[in-house]
């Protein structure tokens, strides 16, 4: 789709300037990418404008480019604005939003593959214990549960590498974010301040979940009810 903006623009261009090697040269790659959508995806080969391609070939060959331009602008019209309005949301959806159901994720100490919605049901579980454990003064219980909480957020990170190559963008939430706040909550374990703990029980939780939700979660439930996954 990159390349097919590219080569409208590119043939408009020239159509403009009256370059005709060069618009020849855009207009044929721009048909070939145009065909190939039929290829990627057969169930859209109807959807072309096939005969408004061929015309725009025949006005580029015959110098008509006062035909070619409004060709383009018919095809521009009737097949990718009309594509777009219906199918680009569901195609992002599809092809760009993640799909957790396939990701495993890995624990350090045993080694072992967990599913991807397992792992996150189990952080659920933590935070909350830590939370529960630390109103009902069970401090030992609760920081079980942050080393644990801990270790499970670095298993998680490793598997956010399959998508995230970059360091940085990993660290944007499983970096300093929740270092600083589980750092917080367990001098407030220590201290015996469940005021303290459950201030940064939050911020981990408004920080570092609510905004990994925000980016991904939501995508993923879409694209889970479109495709049934």
């Amino acid at each position: 789709m990159f390349r097919l903006r590219r080569e409208m623009q590119a043939v408009t261009e020239y159509a403009a300037l009256e370059e005709v090697q060069l618009l020849k040269k855009w207009l044929k790659k721009l048909q070939e990418d145009y065909l190939s959508i039929g290829k990627m995806v057969p169930e859209w080969r109807d959807e072309l404008e096939t005969e408004l391609l061929e015309k725009m070939t025949r006005a580029a060959a015959d110098g008509k480019l006062a035909d070619l331009q409004a060709l383009q602008r018919k095809l521009a019209k009737t097949s990718c604005q009309s594509c777009h309005a219906e199918y680009k949301l569901s195609a992002a959806l599809r092809y760009r939003a993640p799909d957790f159901s396939k990701i495993m994720v890995e624990s350090e100490e045993t080694k072992e593959e967990e599913k991807y919605g397992r792992v996150m049901s189990r952080l659920t579980l933590l935070v909350n214990r830590i939370k529960i454990a630390s109103d009902d003064k069970r401090p030992e219980t609760a920081v079980t549960a942050l080393d644990e909480l801990e270790q499970r957020l670095a298993d998680l990170g490793g598997s956010c590498s399959s998508c995230h190559k970059q360091e940085a963008t990993r660290e944007s939430i499983l970096g300093k974010a929740s270092q600083d706040a589980l750092g917080k909550v367990r001098e407030g374990l220590a201290a015996g301040d469940t005021k303290k703990v459950g201030r940064f029980v939050g911020e981990f939780a408004v920080g570092v979940c609510a905004d990994c939700h925000a980016l991904h979660r939501l995508q993923s439930s879409l694209r889970g009810l479109l495709t049934g996954d």
